[in-house]
């Protein structure tokens, strides 16, 4: 995700715990922030760009279902200094 210039400034790190339904098409249809990194930013950060992606669905029976998974998101200073 796009790290936010304001939270690289401020010197604000943190992982976001999101659970994310996902369609039996693989498309994002709810987040729910499930642990905040203490900043509204990078929490905001996370949920804009995990909105945007697209999952391989669970299989039941070898057939693509709706379901629910946990996706951390890391924002780490060292990393956003190498972009």
């Amino acid at each position: 995700p796009r790290y936010p210039r304001a939270a690289v400034r401020r010197g604000y790190e943190g992982t976001v715990e999101l659970r994310v339904a996902v369609s039996a098409a693989g498309e994002v249809d709810q987040i729910h922030i499930a642990k905040g990194s203490g900043y509204k930013i990078l929490d905001r950060a996370a949920v804009k760009a995990v909105r945007d992606w697209q999952f391989d669905p669970a299989l039941s029976l070898g057939r693509p279902v709706a379901a629910e998974t946990s996706v951390p998101v890391k924002f780490l200073l060292v990393e956003a200094a190498r972009r």
